[in-house]
């Protein structure tokens, strides 16, 4: 398996993140939410790169992974395409629309790590080609929030070719319907979202978590700061998250998290070493602003682990 590589597909986006000094539920009246009409006044501000598939690529070049970036971008990508190079991350599968812009977010956060967030797509809505790419030398696949038509079409690209792969709909989980993400879910090697994208999920598909668990090999549920939940056929683990310095901004943790599972994956670890190996990654961009702007080494790594698991990595 380590002889090919990993296929990462998502959106790749500059992010405009802030941050809002108090609390969302303070400035918001429920029986006003008709008539809303409300900014808040933030104290901190930061462009950086990101995207799902932007922010997966750049933990699993941090952890020296073998893999592959499928998307779309824009021809302002020059900067973004500067700041892969330098950290040696593969940039052949990206395809550029000079007629089109990148994506972006902008996303508030509060005090309480709640976000409000509005994304504009750019060249993500142009479908990915399915063709060019060599399938062969696949050994997993991700597909992460994106063109909701290419969240319909890749799994069963995927299926056709016998990749396994990670269903990660996150955000976009409100532009599929039932159908589609049964569809999806069916036959996926892991089926991974936060507590309130799998309800999402179970409301849209009918589906209750025991569904969940037969249509996939496994189920991961992530609880942010309590850790997360991975199911497999017979087994449940609870994972304990690692210990954060800080919560500076939670941006992007899902996606280091994503990371983390793929290269536990890789190593064929046992699963609860996975999950925990998992969370520790994502602490590391909880604790610095932005979400391709923290670094680790391998030794830090294993001193951390075994610092919050009391076992070596």
């Amino acid at each position: 398996m380590n002889n090919k590589k990993i296929l990462v597909t998502g959106s790749m986006a500059y992010d405009r993140i802030m941050n809002f000094p108090g609390y969302f539920k303070d400035n918001i009246m429920p029986d006003q939410i008709h008539n809303l009409n409300i900014s808040f006044f933030v104290n901190e501000f930061r462009e950086s790169y990101g995207g799902t598939a932007g922010n997966i690529a750049y933990n699993l070049g941090l952890l020296q992974t073998n893999f592959t970036t499928w998307v779309n971008v824009g021809d302002d990508f020059k900067n973004y395409q500067k700041w892969f190079l330098k950290n040696n991350i593969d940039i052949s599968q990206i395809k550029i629309f000079d007629d089109q812009k990148t994506a972006f977010a902008y996303i508030i956060t509060d005090q309480a790590d709640n976000q409000i967030a509005s994304f504009f797509p750019g060249a993500m809505m142009e479908s990915i080609n399915l063709q060019p790419i060599s399938l062969k030398n696949v050994a997993l696949a991700i597909i992460s929030a994106q063109n909701p038509i290419d969240m319909v079409e890749l799994p069963l690209l995927f299926k056709e070719n016998e990749i396994p792969y990670i269903f990660d709909p996150g955000q976009q989980v409100t532009s599929l319907n039932g159908e589609q993400l049964k569809q999806s879910i069916r036959g996926s090697k892991i089926l991974i979202g936060n507590d309130y994208e799998i309800k999402l999920i179970q409301e849209k598909t009918k589906w209750t978590l025991e569904n969940l668990r037969e249509e996939t090999e496994i189920l991961i549920i992530t609880l942010g700061e309590k850790g997360s939940q991975i199911y497999t056929k017979n087994q449940k683990y609870d994972i304990k998250p690692a210990e954060a310095k800080n919560s500076s901004d939670p941006t992007g943790a899902g996606d280091a998290y994503r990371a983390g599972l793929i290269k536990g994956l890789i190593e064929k670890w046992p699963m609860k070493k996975i999950g925990r190996f998992a969370g520790l990654i994502s602490v590391y961009t909880v604790e610095k602003y932005g979400t391709q702007t923290h670094e680790f080494t391998w030794a830090e790594l294993e001193k951390r682990y075994q610092q919050n698991f009391k076992e070596k990595l």
